[in-house]
């Protein structure tokens, strides 16, 4: 490519391998040496079109095993802002799911901005509840684009699962591989509150993300609502 660096170049052509999906994620490169001799390039040429990938958060590195697709996010990412308990216990539970509804709709200005869709853009709609032990304790509004979800426009939800993510890597052929949440806490509206059955204008955290393929776009954007006394967040500071 006229104007790259030939490290650059061959950094482009790695990432177009693991963006056709050639190597998945989670899979290992094949060793630096036999890639470096495939390209007809040197070792350092190949280590800085690695360390691009790198940057990018397309690879990781882990000291004494070689280089790595970056995996996925299943999902737990989201419940650590959700740890409920059950019976009392430590151990952290995955509430079970239930979609309420799904629709299509023409996307909204703000969603195709955010999902690089023309003006006759759609968007798939998801209403989810989450439960645990039959007791409602989230509700999540999602929207995808379309037609890269076209997939779950007609597939049974029962089929699911409970996490989303995996589920979006296994008929759409979607890796999620980063996120971003925004917490804020607000008053439950009125059919909020009902399906979790809580007071109407109860406390409630809303978690805002907009989640991001590993080709770089925004894939989905999601909010969650729950019971603000239900929730804990831990952080550790280094």
């Amino acid at each position: 490519m006229p104007g790259l660096s030939r490290y650059g170049r061959l950094a482009h052509a790695l990432r177009a391998r693991i963006l056709e999906g050639e190597w998945a994620p989670g899979d290992g490169l094949p060793a630096e040496a036999a890639l470096a001799r495939a390209y007809g390039v040197a070792l350092g040429t190949l280590r800085q079109a690695l360390a691009v990938l790198v940057d990018e958060g397309l690879l990781v590195r882990e000291q004494g095993r070689g280089t790595f697709v970056r995996r996925g996010l299943e999902g737990a990412s989201l419940l650590r802002f959700f740890r409920f308990r059950q019976d009392g216990g430590d151990a952290l539970a995955v509430p079970r799911s239930r979609i309420l509804s799904r629709a299509v709709r023409r996307a909204k200005p703000q969603e195709r901005g955010l999902f690089g869709l023309d003006a006759e853009g759609r968007v798939l709609t998801l209403r989810r509840l989450r439960s645990l032990e039959q007791q409602p304790c989230l509700l999540e509004q999602v929207v995808v684009p379309l037609p890269l979800f076209a997939p779950l426009v007609d597939s049974d939800p029962s089929g699911w699962g409970p996490l989303l993510y995996p589920l979006y890597q296994r008929l759409c052929g979607v890796v999620v591989a980063r996120a971003q949440d925004h917490l804020a806490i607000t008053r439950l509206d009125a059919t909020q509150a009902d399906w979790l059955r809580l007071p109407a204008q109860a406390p409630g955290l809303r978690v805002q993300r907009q989640a991001f393929s590993l080709a770089g776009p925004c894939i989905e954007s999601r909010t969650t609502w729950g019971d603000a006394f239900a929730f804990e967040y831990t952080a550790e500071v280094r």
